[in-house]
């Protein structure tokens, strides 16, 4: 299990959900991301990101004004859902 850190510091929103987006994208299944955000919508912002990709919120903890967010990318893409 490789951990990539990915500091956005200073940015605002929504480039860190895009930019964590990406950045997920990139990793290998079972991987992490270390996600470094000041801006206090990411902590609203991502974990809907993560809802939305099935990707794993394994913690969030605040440092003065830093968020940082450690994910684990999912083993399995997210299901899509079904039309009818």
């Amino acid at each position: 299990m490789k951990t990539t850190k990915l500091d956005l510091s200073g940015l605002k929103c929504p480039l860190p959900a895009l930019k964590t987006r990406k950045a997920l994208s990139s990793i290998e299944r079972g991987d992490r991301l270390e996600v470094h955000c000041t801006d206090p919508l990411s902590a609203i912002d991502i974990p809907n990101l993560l809802n939305e990709t099935g990707d794993c919120l394994e913690s969030t903890d605040r440092a003065g004004n830093s968020i940082v967010f450690l994910i684990t990318k999912a083993n399995a893409p997210p299901a899509k859902p079904k039309r009818f």
